[in-house]
């Protein structure tokens, strides 16, 4: 799934490092390295949704643990209503797996990457995981950092036929 000889498609102040996107079957999960996470590009009028982490005070797309039994499709819909407090106008469509290398450990994982589109942005209320969210345009700045890795996938889904038009 992988050619570990290209270089790697961003990283972070942090050590982390985005290695690949790779299309595929949802069904057909990566078998060389775990799959613990999901994202979501949420898209809005050609903007697609951030959040600002409180721990990590950068915006990030929603997204976090799959949790035990549950499909990757299953937590996707469940950290974006967590999060964010918004919901896609339908399912939310698998765009790709992104593999990552993980600091401080160097740890390989991936991430199941979902899109969506929304047509009416709900109320936000901050949480414990969220301080704020802003639809970003891939292009203005936010008042926080935007994480890079996150800021690249989402350029890949619009790029990919994701939903940000």
């Amino acid at each position: 799934m992988v050619d570990s000889g290209n270089p790697p498609l961003a990283t972070d102040d942090r050590g982390n490092t985005l290695l690949s996107f790779t299309r595929g079957d949802e069904d057909a999960e990566p078998g060389d390295a775990p799959l613990p996470a999901a994202l979501v590009a949420l898209w809005r009028d050609g903007r697609v949704l951030m959040v600002l982490d409180r721990h990590r005070r950068s915006w990030e797309l929603p997204g976090g643990c799959i949790e035990q039994g549950e499909s990757p499709r299953r937590a996707a819909v469940r950290e974006l209503s967590e999060e964010s407090g918004q919901a896609p106008d339908e399912p939310l469509r698998f765009i790709g797996y992104a593999k990552f290398v993980l600091a401080p450990d160097r740890r390989v994982e991936y991430l199941a990457v979902f899109t969506g589109r929304c047509s009416v942005a709900r109320d936000f209320r901050a949480n414990e995981e969220t301080t704020a969210i802003a639809w970003w345009d891939l292009l203005e700045g936010l008042p926080e950092d935007v994480q890079p890795l996150d800021a690249r996938i989402a350029a890949l889904t619009r790029e990919l036929g994701g939903s940000g038009r």
